[in-house]
C-alpha cells in the first residue's frame, strides 16, 4: 500500500488489478459439518429491509420522507384513463423522487396529456400493439439522464424504461420500470432480465409488474429460476405482501427489487383502489452518507506490542510458588489465575471508549500520505476555481486522476489482505464483506424492555438475571415434562455391555499442551476472565510449566478447578419479537483453561473408546476420520440397495427438543461406569459435571450466577463427545430400525415387500424408541420429526405412523446434515436449493467486484462458492448432467465475475487460469478420493464392506481394481458404491499408487488442468 504522496508521481499502477492466485488447494476450503457458517441468509440477507408492511393514506403521511430518495409504483391499467385520480391521490402525500407506472397503454402522440407537475415523464411504448407500456416521472430538482442500453421494447415478452439519477458525493442511482406480457415466456423473460441487469456497478432500483407469483405456492421452479436471476445479479425484493388481491386470489406480482443493502429501508404496499393493483413503495434513508452518534461505550484492553513484551518479561520472572505450594488443583489454579490476571490488567488494562457509527470518512486504505495528497489535490481544485485557466484545470484533473487510481489500488489491496487473512474463518470473511456493502454491519443491539409473564422488564440487570434464568430452565423444564413410561426398568443400562476395562488417565507433558494450545482456532472471543486464545497462543512457553502442574494434579486427584466451570453466556437474536427471550439463543464462552484441560481428558477417553471399540459404527458425529458425508452416503446407499430389491424404503428423521441440555448427569455417569469409565476417570468427570454455573453479558451489564443441573456444557470440548455415548445404545435399544447418528441428529431406516407391515413394523419400533429417549430424558420435536416412504413405487392408500398418539408427518422432502434429501433420490430439491445460495454469494460478487482485486474475488469464491458446490458432492453430483447443468452454469458465471470477463465469454481459459475445476470435474474428484479411502481401507467398516477387491486366479492386471456390484435401477448405478467403482477402475495405475491422499488430489486435478489446455 501507499503511504506517501510522493509515490503519487512515482508508482506505476497498470496490470496491478490483474493479479491470480494459483493453485489454491481447495480443501483448505471445505465446508464445515454442517454447511452453516457460509449460509449468505445467516449473515448479509437477514433483515435486509426495516418493514413491509400494509398502509393507509393516514398511516403513510407519518412516515418521514426528508432527506430519504423514495419511489412510487403504480399499475394504473391506462394511465390515460386513470390519470385524474392518481394525480389527485398523489397530491395529499410529499413528493416521491420517482413515480414508476407499468401498464401505461400510452403512445408516443399521448405522453403530453398525462404529464405531472414537478417530474419529467420518461416512457417506454409498445410498438403497433395496444397495453403495456411502463413510465418514469422524475423529480425535476434532481438531475437525470435517460439510458437507452436499459430502455427496450421486445414484442410479447417485456417493456422496460432506465433513468440514472446523478447523486453529488455518492454513487448515482438507476432507476427500472419493467412491465412482462402475461403468459409470455419465462425462459425468454429471464434471460433478457439477467441481460439487462448484469454487471451493475450503481444503486440499482428494479420495479415494475412483473405477472408472476414471487409467494410462489405452487413451487414452480420457472418462478424459483427468476428469483435466483435476480438474486444473482445482487437484486433483492423489498415487497413480500401480496399486491393484487381479489376475491379469489391473493398474489404478489408486482414488486421493487434492489442492490442497495447500505440504507435503511421503508417498503409497503399502499391500500387503494384505482386499479386492481395496489400501488407499492420503497423509502431509502441512507442513500447518501449520513453520521450519527451512538452513546454506546465499551471497554478495550491497550494490548500493544510493548505491552505483551512486558507482560512477557514478567511471567518469565514469575516462580509460581503459591501454585506448587498445594497438591489440591483448585487452589493451584486460583494462585495461577490471581497472578496472570493482575499482571494482564498491570500490563494491558481496560480502557473505556465511546463508540460511534463508522461514516464513509473511515476508510482504513487511506493512508497519511495519502490523505496528504487529498489536501493537495484540494488545493488545486480551489486554484481552479479561482483561476479558471486550461492550465489548472489540466493540472487538477491529472492529479486527481491519479490520486483517484491509487486510491481504488489501496483499497482493493486493503480488502485482499482482510480477505487473505480470514479466509480459513468464515464469520471473519463475513465481517470483511458487510464492511465493503453494508458500510459494516450494525451492531446488533438489544430492545430497550422485554416482557415476560404479561409484565415489562426494562432495567438492564433485570433484563440480564431474566435470561439467565430463562437458559438455565430449559433443560431441566423439558426434562421435567417428559413422563416415564410403566417399563422404564427394562431400559436401564440393559443395553450397554460391562467393558470390564477402565480407563487410566496418564500424566500430561509439556509439550502435549504446548501442542494443544497451537490446535485450536485463534479466536479473541473473551471469557469471564477477559482472556481470549490469542493471549494464551502467545504466552503458552512461559506458563505450561504451572498449568502441566494444574492438569496432572486435576487427573491425579479426580478434580476439575471450579474457576473453569462458569461459562459466560451471550445471548444471540435469532427471528420473531426482539422481546421475547425464546426467540435468542445463548452462545456460552468457557475459560480458555477450561479447553485445554478438557482437550487433555478427550485425547485419553478417544484412545480408551477407540481401542475397545465402544461406540456404534452407525455413530459419525464428533470422530475422527468420519464426517456427515460419510452419515449421508451410508443412508443413501441403503435407501437405494432397497430400491435396486423392489422394496418400500421408510426414513424417519428424528428433531430432538435441546438435546445437550436435558442429559440427566447421574443417568451418564452410571452410562460411562459400564463403558469403563471408573475410578478417578470417574470422579474427575463428575467433578466436571457437578457444580457449574453461567451467568449472562449484555451491554456491558453480567446478571447473577445461576446453577446448571442439566445437559453438557455448551461450547465444551467434552461435551459433544460425553453426549455421543450417553445415547451410544440406540443401535441397540432397535430390532429392526437401522440407525444412522450424527450427534443429535437422528435418522431411521427400514425396508421391506408389504408396505403396510412395513408401517406397521416401523411404529412397533418407534413406540420402543419413545420409551427409551423418556427413559433417558431425551424430548422429541413431534412437530419437526418426518417420514418420507422412498422409492419409485406408487403408494396410492393413506399412510399412517404415530409415535405415541401424535401422527408424524410424511413429507417428501427433508434436510437430513445439510443436505435435501427426496423419495426419488433424484436430487432435485437440494440441487434447486443450491442454484438460490449460489446465486447470492455470485450477487455478493458483483457487488464487491469493484472494491476488490481478482486475487479477494478468487479467495471469496473458495470461501463461500465451492463448499456449497463441494460438499457431499459425490453424492449429489452423480445424478443426470441435466439436473447439475444449472448449477455449472452459475459456476461459469461466478468464473466470469471473477476474472472481470464478459457476459458470453468462453470460460474454459478462465478455469485453466484460475487453476478451478469445472463442476462435473469436481464431481469425479470427490468420488475418486472416497474410492481412494475405500482402495487403502480408510472407510468406516460400515462403509468399506461395500467395496471389494476384483478376485482373479491369476497374477494379472486388475490387482487394484474394485469389484463392481449389479445394478438394476439407475437409482443405483448412481450411487457410489457403482458410479465410484467405475471411476476408480478406469484411473491410471500410477494414480492409484499414490502414497497420501493429498498427493492423489494433486495429481488428479493437475491431469484435469491439463485435459483443459488440450481443449483450447
Amino acid at each position: 500500500m501507499y503511504d506517501s504522496e510522493d509515490e503519487l508521481s512515482e508508482v506505476d499502477i497498470d496490470n496491478n488489478d490483474t493479479e491470480y492466485i494459483n493453485g489454491t488447494n481447495d480443501t483448505n476450503y471445505r465446508v464445515n459439518e454442517f454447511g452453516c457458517d457460509i449460509d449468505p441468509d445467516k449473515h448479509l440477507f437477514n433483515n435486509i429491509i426495516n418493514d413491509c408492511d400494509y398502509y393507509t393514506d393516514e398511516q403513510f403521511k407519518r412516515i418521514n420522507m426528508n432527506g430519504a430518495f423514495s419511489i412510487l409504483h403504480f399499475n394504473s391499467r391506462s394511465l390515460n384513463k386513470n390519470y385524474n385520480e392518481i394525480k389527485q391521490y398523489l397530491n395529499q402525500f410529499n413528493k416521491f423522487s420517482v413515480i414508476a407506472v407499468s401498464e401505461t397503454w400510452l403512445d408516443a402522440d399521448r405522453c403530453c396529456e398525462v404529464q405531472l407537475d414537478g417530474y419529467e415523464l420518461f416512457t417506454t411504448n409498445r410498438i403497433n400493439k395496444r397495453g403495456g407500456g411502463v413510465a418514469l416521472y422524475i423529480d425535476t430538482d434532481l438531475r437525470f439522464k435517460k439510458i437507452d442500453s436499459k430502455s427496450t421494447t421486445i414484442d410479447d415478452v417485456l417493456e422496460c424504461i432506465t433513468c440514472e439519477i446523478i447523486v453529488e458525493k455518492s454513487k448515482n442511482i438507476v432507476v427500472s420500470c419493467v412491465y412482462r406480457t402475461p403468459g409470455s415466456c419465462l425462459d425468454i423473460f429471464n434471460k433478457k432480465m439477467d441481460y439487462l441487469f448484469s454487471n451493475l456497478n450503481k444503486v440499482h432500483i428494479v420495479c415494475g409488474d412483473f405477472n408472476i407469483n414471487l409467494l410462489n405456492p405452487q413451487k414452480n421452479l420457472r418462478t424459483t429460476d427468476f428469483i435466483n436471476t435476480m438474486y444473482s445479479n445482487s437484486l433483492f425484493p423489498l415487497i413480500v405482501k401480496p399486491t393484487r388481491i381479489t376475491t379469489d386470489t391473493s398474489t404478489l406480482i408486482d414488486n421493487i427489487f434492489t442492490n442497495q443493502l447500505a440504507s435503511q429501508i421503508t417498503a409497503g404496499v399502499l391500500i387503494n383502489d384505482i386499479t386492481d393493483h395496489l400501488p407499492i413503495f420503497s423509502i431509502f434513508k441512507q442513500l447518501q452518507n449520513i453520521t450519527t452518534k451512538i452513546n454506546d461505550f465499551k471497554y478495550v484492553r491497550h494490548r500493544t506490542p510493548e505491552a505483551i513484551a512486558a507482560l512477557k518479561g514478567d511471567l518469565c520472572a514469575q516462580t509460581w510458588e503459591e501454585v506448587y505450594a498445594t497438591p489440591d488443583p483448585d487452589k493451584a489454579y486460583n494462585a495461577f489465575l490471581l497472578t496472570l490476571i493482575q499482571l494482564y490488567d498491570q500490563h494491558c488494562p481496560c480502557k473505556k471508549y465511546y463508540t460511534k457509527n463508522k461514516n464513509s470518512q473511515d476508510k482504513p486504505w487511506l493512508t497519511k500520505g495519502i490523505a496528504k495528497a487529498c489536501k493537495r489535490k484540494q488545493q488545486l481544485y480551489r486554484v481552479h476555481l479561482k483561476q479558471r485557466t486550461k492550465q489548472t484545470e489540466e493540472r487538477y484533473k491529472m492529479y486527481k486522476n491519479k490520486l483517484t487510481q491509487i486510491i481504488r489500488f489501496n483499497k482493493k489491496a486493503y480488502y485482499h489482505k482482510l480477505l487473505e487473512q480470514n479466509k480459513s474463518d468464515i464469520q471473519g470473511t463475513w465481517k470483511v464483506l458487510n464492511g465493503i456493502i453494508r458500510n459494516g454491519r450494525k451492531k446488533e443491539e438489544y430492545p430497550n424492555y422485554f416482557t415476560m409473564n404479561n409484565s415489562i422488564i426494562s432495567e438492564k440487570k433485570e433484563i440480564a438475571n431474566a435470561f439467565n434464568s430463562f437458559f438455565v430452565s430449559v433443560g431441566p423444564k423439558l426434562a421435567n415434562e417428559i413422563v416415564l413410561p410403566s417399563n422404564a426398568n427394562e431400559f436401564k443400562e440393559m443395553n450397554i455391555k460391562n467393558n470390564l476395562n477402565s480407563l487410566f488417565i496418564k500424566s500430561v507433558s509439556e509439550s502435549e499442551i504446548i501442542e494443544i494450545v497451537h490446535s485450536f482456532k485463534t479466536k479473541r472471543s473473551t471469557d469471564g476472565s477477559d482472556i481470549d486464545m490469542v493471549l494464551v497462543k502467545d504466552i503458552i512457553d512461559l506458563i505450561v510449566t504451572p498449568l502441566m502442574y494444574i492438569c496432572n494434579q486435576s487427573f491425579s486427584m479426580g478434580i476439575f478447578p471450579s474457576k473453569m466451570k462458569t461459562a459466560k453466556v451471550i445471548p444471540i437474536f435469532k427471528s420473531g419479537e426482539k422481546q421475547q427471550f425464546t426467540n435468542y439463543r445463548p452462545i456460552s464462552i468457557l475459560s480458555q483453561f477450561s479447553k485445554i484441560l478438557e482437550k487433555l481428558f478427550v485425547k485419553r477417553l478417544d484412545s480408551f473408546v477407540d481401542k475397545h471399540n465402544l461406540l456404534s459404527e452407525h455413530q459419525y458425529g464428533f470422530r475422527s476420520n468420519r464426517s456427515t458425508s460419510m452419515a449421508v452416503t451410508e443412508l443413501v446407499e441403503k435407501i437405494s440397495t432397497s430400491i435396486e430389491n423392489s422394496e418400500y424404503a421408510v426414513g424417519v428423521f428424528i428433531d430432538l427438543s435441546k438435546a445437550f441440555d436435558t442429559i440427566d448427569h447421574s443417568l451418564l455417569l452410571n452410562k460411562l461406569e459400564r463403558y469403563g469409565v471408573r475410578g478417578l476417570a470417574h470422579d474427575w468427570l463428575k467433578s466436571y459435571l457437578s457444580d457449574r454455573n453461567q451467568y449472562v453479558h449484555i451491554d456491558n451489564i453480567n446478571s447473577m450466577e445461576a446453577k446448571i443441573t442439566h445437559g453438557v456444557p455448551q461450547g465444551s470440548v467434552l461435551g459433544p463427545k460425553l453426549f455421543i455415548m450417553y445415547i451410544n445404545e440406540i443401535s441397540e435399544v432397535l430390532n429392526k430400525l437401522q440407525c444412522i447418528l450424527f450427534a443429535d441428529d437422528t435418522s431411521l431406516y427400514c425396508s421391506g415387500k408389504d408396505l403396510e407391515l412395513l408401517l406397521n413394523t416401523v411404529g412397533t419400533e418407534l413406540k420402543i424408541l419413545k420409551n427409551w429417549f423418556d427413559v433417558n430424558k431425551l424430548s422429541i420435536n413431534l412437530q419437526k420429526t418426518k417420514y418420507i416412504i422412498f422409492g419409485n413405487k406408487e403408494v396410492n392408500k393413506p399412510c399412517r405412523i404415530k409415535i405415541g398418539e401424535v401422527e408424524i408427518e410424511r413429507v417428501y422432502v427433508t434436510k437430513f446434515l445439510g443436505i435435501n434429501i427426496d423419495n426419488k433420490l433424484n436430487w432435485k430439491a437440494h440441487l434447486n436449493t443450491l442454484k438460490t445460495k449460489i446465486s447470492k454469494l455470485i450477487a455478493i460478487l458483483y457487488k464487491i467486484k469493484t472494491s476488490v482485486n481478482q486475487n479477494a474475488l478468487y479467495i471469496l469464491y473458495n470461501s463461500l462458492i465451492l463448499p456449497y458446490l463441494s460438499y457431499c458432492v459425490e453424492i449429489w453430483g452423480n445424478t443426470y448432467k441435466t439436473n447439475i447443468q444449472p448449477i455449472f452454469l452459475l459456476q461459469k458465471k461466478a468464473i466470469r465475475v471473477i476474472s472481470h470477463s464478459e457476459y458470453l465469454a468462453p470460460t474454459n481459459p478462465l478455469f485453466i487460469r484460475l487453476n478451478i475445476l469445472k463442476l462435473h470435474d469436481l464431481v469425479d474428484v470427490y468420488t475418486a478420493v472416497v474410492m481412494y479411502k475405500a482402495h487403502n481401507l480408510m472407510l468406516p467398516h460400515c462403509l468399506q464392506k461395500m467395496f471389494q477387491t476384483r478376485e482373479s486366479r491369476y497374477n494379472l492386471r486388475g490387482t487394484d481394481l474394485l469389484q463392481k456390484p449389479m445394478a438394476k435401477s439407475n437409482t443405483k448405478r448412481r450411487c457410489l458404491s457403482v458410479k465410484g467403482v467405475d471411476l476408480w477402475n478406469g484411473l491410471p495405475t500410477q494414480l492409484k499408487g499414490s502414497k497420501t491422499i493429498h498427493a492423489f488430489k494433486k495429481m488428479y486435478k493437475l491431469n484435469i488442468i491439463e485435459k483443459y489446455r488440450t481443449l483450447e
